[in-house]
């Protein structure tokens, strides 16, 4: 849906083992091709003495932006499963990375493609997935006299403000899906009579854990 895309808060860890070798997957979300680099470059460092670090990512609300590596594994077999992973998610702005330490045993084309994805799947799975959904952000300004009736509304149709200024009149600092706004306004203006005043702050994507749907 337009004004919408899936994606993860923070970073999940998968791990999966096959004749010794080990494959550590790690997700994150990423704001930018530099950012996904930045953490790449952490990954190689910290797992210095690994035999490969294979990766893909995928960035952009429209999903304009898509890499992948094999880092020296047969061609195929490691950055690409890692990318289907991705894709098959509907997730943007996140990038996959892969560590393989070596057992000493090789797996054959199938058996890498098969750990690499069961590695970058586990990963996934570990990270809170979100719904990012653009937001539009005001302040409503009411009397006193239609506090409790505007709360009362907010938390029927399950709205948290950001914050509560309190002067001569309060200010209620909002945020609600640009889908939601007009009914939301509308139900407080008829709530106060007509008096209750709007200042926008703009527009941006917020997070909604998928959990919470």
């Amino acid at each position: 849906m337009a004004g919408e895309y899936l994606t993860i808060r923070g970073s999940g860890k998968g791990e999966y083992t096959e004749k010794k070798s080990r494959f550590l997957g790690l997700a994150l979300h990423v704001e930018s091709e530099e950012e996904a680099a930045g953490y790449l470059e952490k990954i190689r460092k910290q797992y210095y003495d690994a035999r490969h670090n294979c990766y893909a990512w995928i960035i952009g609300e429209q999903k304009e932006k898509i890499r992948s590596s094999d880092d020296g594994e047969p061609s195929g077999t490691a950055g690409q499963p890692i990318l289907k992973v991705l894709e098959g998610s509907g997730c943007t702005n996140v990038m996959i990375i892969v560590t393989r330490y070596f057992g000493g045993t090789l797996l054959g084309t199938g058996g890498l493609v098969r750990a690499y994805t069961k590695a970058s799947r586990e990963a996934l799975e570990d990270a809170d997935l979100v719904r990012m959904c653009l937001c539009d952000r005001f302040t409503v300004t009411i009397d006193y006299s239609f506090l409790d009736k505007v709360m009362y509304f907010l938390r029927q149709a399950g709205i948290t403000p950001d914050d509560t200024l309190y002067s001569d009149r309060v200010g209620i600092v909002l945020t609600t899906r640009t889908d939601l706004t007009a009914g939301v306004r509308e139900r407080i203006t008829s709530l106060t009579g007509g008096g209750a005043l709007f200042e926008e702050a703009g527009q941006d994507f917020y997070p909604v854990s998928v959990s919470e749907e």
